[in-house]
């Protein structure tokens, strides 16, 4: 997806803390202190203002973001994203997730996970090298975190242009699309017919061309 999108745009690509290449974190792991090294990096590129995209519980990372700084975002870009995890099995998911970051449970939890987002063996193998380098810890703290979230009640105060993805092959993850299009006040919502809930793997051609255009609704230059 980012070897398309980079010839037009500037893309800044970062793990979070423990998580991929970055370095361990001595601080728990919340959507608050990624939001606080996202500025940071932000102000270390000298980037003043930017377009802020999540996926998955990334992109409940995203509106935290887009809710404490929106004097710091032009705008969000959510995919198959979440403002809050009510589902039962959503939910016990994430507590599996939680009982596996061990040290004889990670491996098995970062392969799954890849496996279950990789769309070849190429993606698999790219993905899983950034994920055996995980500190389980702080990925254990980012579930915990995750699983308790609640940014539904902060969606009204957002004002910036969201561009709002998701998959219609699965219809439990329907409700926070919906959730998200009704309570974003300038939300515009792209469903990808008949595509899963991974669509940055497996439908990136479409999320190219549909960022692309509404990216150009808001260009200036």
């Amino acid at each position: 997806q980012m070897e398309d999108l980079k010839h037009r745009y500037q893309l800044i690509l970062f793990d979070v803390r423990g998580h991929g290449f970055s370095n361990p974190s001595h601080q728990p792991v919340t959507y608050p202190l990624i939001t606080q090294d996202l500025c940071r990096l932000m102000d270390h590129l000298q980037i003043e203002k930017a377009y802020l995209a999540g996926y998955s519980t990334g992109g409940s990372v995203a509106l935290n973001a887009l809710h404490r700084h929106p004097e710091r975002f032009l705008g969000g870009i959510l995919i198959c994203a979440f403002s809050e995890i009510s589902d039962p099995i959503i939910q016990a998911e994430l507590d599996l997730a939680v009982a596996l970051c061990n040290r004889i449970g990670f491996p098995l939890l970062s392969r799954s996970l890849c496996l279950a987002n990789a769309g070849s063996r190429k993606m698999f193998s790219y993905l899983h090298a950034a994920a055996r380098m995980g500190n389980p810890e702080n990925i254990k703290q980012y579930f915990q975190y995750s699983r308790t979230f609640n940014g539904t009640k902060l969606l009204p105060s957002i004002q910036a242009p969201v561009l709002v993805f998701s998959g219609t092959r699965n219809d439990r993850f329907r409700k926070y699309t919906e959730v998200l299009t009704k309570n974003l006040p300038n939300s515009t919502h792209f469903p990808l017919n008949h595509k899963p809930h991974h669509l940055t793997t497996r439908a990136a051609r479409q999320l190219n061309q549909a960022i692309r255009a509404w990216l150009a609704l808001y260009e200036t230059d």
